[in-house]
């Protein structure tokens, strides 16, 4: 019975809203899995190559070898479209390895046992199941009592008595069905409960304990309710539900079908029609109905109509990898299509309109995303609160710019979930290589990367702390992990450029020059050092050598700037010749004092910014990378000179010969 019945909708409604999914299929569908492989296991003798060939060829073998190839069920086997590979397994000790790798490969897992041998299921719980979860195998797990002829007649112990224990002890179970090979008897249908179970799993949809449908679907579900009212009224018309059947399950609505839809809700959940159609309560009651009634496959066919997978997430195809492909020294940015989006959406959810976009307004705002991407690290924290502790409109662009820098398939991905309306590639765009910038010294970047190096207690995490309008002696959590800040940055005479602040613990300094491109997305270093103290202006010159020999080898060098601060404090002796001395060295410019304590900057932010933009300035030099330079120079000089001196020789020598045939000639 499925659920249209058994709550008083017509036939016609359920052949509409559940038969047309045959027509629809989900093999097409972007997260739709485009195979299943199902791995038999069980005991010697449960009758595990018996049931894979009375399912394929509905006949009873005579002879089964110990152990099948791979067998594939025809297409039509099941309505759904999708291939299905059924592996059988070897029962012997010393094949346990390979039948570790199978199930670690497999999308199902179908368990046998003999139901004339209780030895068999007694194995589930004492080998097999814990085995399962040994391997760490996370798919759904089918239950197939085999032989059901052998079983003793007279037995009154029914399934469910048998399985009620070991289904507590084990929920990975899904489902658990007897069945005989010899008397064609529930054979397929172990297969397609396996199948179903991968397909229309009931796991990422509802919770069997609460019996309610589970926060991620019911999300999901509020996007597609919301793509589908068209007029933004918070109901579906008849002709809005219609056009949601038609997408869905490619057949039309009467009616009379639709008004039997609405009634039946209305009579269980009053507040889920209204006066200009089904409303948002009443869309989710429908889902939640289908799933109680064991009609996951209609839920599941209207999510990846929608583009959804397994894991209720937007599927890998509407978002290719090829998208965000770029160089080391790329970066992503938004486009003026996507920010004003973002303006929209903002205006949207900021109720009263004070340029305060509070917590609870971003979470409406991402509900209809799996969850909000702002709640953990990096982004939790990362940009400037309103005394409300909300979100200005610059703090809530700069948030996503960084979501965008650090994670550019992760915030396409979530413009698509609060409704992004254009092509995906419409809302980010790859900014020019930065080695390029630098030959042509300028860039057009509207986000800049700024690596925050120093030693403990040289005042990094005040100065993050600053840049976001916080007091500096907040405690920003651990030191040894990193962190950031992002927040705008006005230009005098120009646009607000996004500054995002990446503080590397001095501990992290080594991990992140053991990789080569470790410095190929960033703009611009800056190296913090506690102006009273020798030993921390010392190791801060240490790292900036380091980032500079590190660039110099890489060919990722970048323009960098020393800070002093605690700049309230009395400077140790000889600070400043000493500071002023080594910069000229290197050929940067002198450190910007600073004090956190006092809120005084010396226009720091701005001073970044700029040496950003400029990337062939500012750029340290060692003494090794100037010799190399040097060098250089002294070979292209000494190759030019021997070319100039080459071609003398040729020109002499094609005037002799030009002299020489006059002569002869003249003679």
């Amino acid at each position: 019975m499925d659920c249209f019945t058994s709550v008083g909708i017509s036939s016609e409604s359920r052949r509409s809203f559940q038969m047309a999914r045959y027509a629809a299929g989900t093999v097409d569908c972007p997260g739709s899995p485009k195979s299943v492989r199902i791995v038999v296991v069980g005991d010697k003798g449960t009758g595990k190559s018996s049931l894979i060939v009375a399912a394929a060829s509905d006949s009873f073998p005579p002879n089964v070898p110990p152990v099948l190839p791979d067998t594939n069920l025809p297409l039509e086997f099941f309505p759904d479209g999708v291939p299905v590979t059924i592996v059988d397994t070897s029962s012997r000790p010393e094949d346990r390895e390979m039948v570790a790798e199978e199930l670690r490969n497999a999308d199902a897992v179908v368990l046998t046992y003999d139901c004339g041998r209780p030895e068999t299921l007694e194995g589930l719980s004492t080998y097999w199941l814990p085995e399962l979860r040994r391997l760490e195998v996370k798919v759904p797990i089918i239950v197939a009592g085999c032989k059901l002829d052998l079983r003793d007649d007279n037995s009154q112990v029914s399934l469910e008595q048998v399985m009620s224990p070991i289904m507590h002890q084990f929920r990975e179970i899904e489902t658990c069905i007897e069945c005989s090979a010899l008397k064609q008897l529930q054979a397929q249908e172990v297969f397609y409960y396996a199948q179903k179970t991968v397909l229309h799993p009931t796991g990422p949809l509802f919770d069997q304990e609460s019996q309610s449908l589970k926060p991620r679907c019911v999300r999901a579900l509020k996007r597609i309710f919301i793509l589908c009212d068209h007029d933004r009224d918070g109901a579906l018309s008849e002709a809005e539900l219609n056009d949601f059947q038609v997408k869905c399950f490619h057949a039309p609505l009467q009616p009379s079908e639709i008004d039997g839809v609405k009634r039946v809700v209305q009579e269980k959940l009053p507040e889920g029609v209204n006066e200009r159609g089904l409303t948002v309560t009443g869309f989710l009651f429908l889902h939640a109905l289908f799933i109680e009634k064991g009609r996951l496959e209609t839920t599941w066919t209207v999510l990846r109509k929608f583009g959804y997978n397994n894991d209720i997430r937007l599927a890998d195809e509407l978002l290719p990898p090829s998208l965000f492909k770029r160089a080391p020294d790329q970066s992503v940015e938004l486009t003026d299509v996507a920010i004003d989006f973002l303006k929209g959406m903002y205006v949207l959810f900021d109720d009263d309109g004070d340029n305060n976009l509070r917590p609870q307004e971003i979470e409406d705002l991402f509900s209809t995303a799996p969850e909000s991407p702002w709640t953990e690290a990096p982004y939790v924290d990362a940009a400037e609160k309103t005394a409300l502790g909300g979100l200005s409109f610059d703090a809530f662009l700069s948030l996503w710019s960084l979501m965008t820098l650090l994670e550019p398939a992760r915030s396409v991905e979530h413009l698509i979930y609060i409704g992004f309306p254009g092509d995906p590639s419409s809302a980010i765009r790859l900014t020019r290589r930065r080695r390029l910038d630098r030959k042509k010294k300028q860039c057009e970047r509207k986000v800049f990367q700024c690596f925050v190096f120093g030693p403990n207690n040289a005042g990094k995490s005040a100065l993050l702390n600053c840049f976001l309008g916080r007091s500096y002696a907040d405690n920003p959590g651990s030191t040894t992990d990193e962190r950031y800040a992002v927040n705008m940055v006005d230009e005098s005479g120009s646009a607000k450029k996004t500054l995002v602040m990446r503080e590397i613990p001095e501990g992290g300094a080594q991990g992140l020059f053991s990789s080569k491109e470790s410095l190929a997305a960033c703009d611009i270093a800056v190296f913090v050092y506690d102006s009273s103290d020798e030993s921390s202006w010392k190791r801060a010159t240490e790292l900036l050598v380091e980032v500079a020999t590190h660039g110099e080898a890489t060919g990722y060098e970048v323009p960098c700037l020393m800070v002093s601060a605690k700049d309230d404090l009395d400077s140790f002796p000889i600070s400043i010749q000493e500071s002023t001395r080594v910069t000229q060295d290197m050929g940067i410019e002198p450190p910007v004092p600073i004090s956190s304590k006092l809120g005084d900057f010396n226009n720091l932010f701005r001073k970044i910014l700029t040496a950003a933009q400029h990337p062939h300035l500012s750029i340290p030099e060692t003494e090794a990378g100037k010799s190399r330079k040097h060098y250089n120079r002294l070979i292209n000089r000494s190759l030019m000179a021997v070319s100039i001196g080459a071609a003398a020789v040729v020109v002499g020598l094609a005037a002799y010969r030009v002299y020489a045939a006059r002569k002869s000639t003249s003679a």
